[in-house]
């Protein structure tokens, strides 16, 4: 004998907004974890863009 289930039985789980706050929390983890990266990367470059040593155009020996 087979059973009607109806459809809104069916369902492995109900509309929740669980799932969708589990990812956003997860996306903004990530975000925060990026940003501290960045930070970190940028603290500990040893030449930045500003401070790039300069050094004087090597020019070519007489020859003899």
């Amino acid at each position: 004998m087979r059973k009607t289930v109806p459809t809104d039985k069916a369902r492995q789980g109900g509309r929740g907004t669980q799932v969708l706050v589990v990812l956003v929390a997860a996306l903004v983890l990530a975000a925060g974890a990026w940003a501290i990266a960045e930070l970190y990367g940028e603290a500990t470059d040893p030449q930045t863009p500003g401070q790039a040593e300069q050094t004087e155009p090597t020019t070519p020996r007489p020859a003899g």
